[in-house]
């Protein structure tokens, strides 16, 4: 047998995903045998939206931005025609 056969032999994960059963993974199966005896409580999947501060549009973003740009490139015009050279 090559080495690459040996390689192929030990690492062949579509007989390994193909298997019939498979077991959970040790935090899995921490996780349930702590839940057994204490389960969780109810928890929503995201934070409190009463917590996040309300989204403004998104045209307001851009406006704001664009008129920072358009900000800076009077001032710098502005700054240019000042300029002694």
């Amino acid at each position: 047998m090559s080495e690459q056969d040996d390689w192929e032999r030990e690492f062949d994960h579509t007989w390994a995903n193909s298997a019939e059963h498979k077991e959970p993974s040790a935090r899995a199966r921490m996780l349930a045998a702590r839940w057994k005896e204490n389960p969780p409580d109810p928890a929503p999947f995201r934070a409190d939206p009463d917590a996040a501060a309300p989204r403004r549009s998104s045209w307001v973003s851009t406006a704001v931005v664009l008129g920072c740009v358009a900000v800076v490139i009077v001032l710098l015009g502005y700054a240019q025609l000042r300029s002694p050279y």
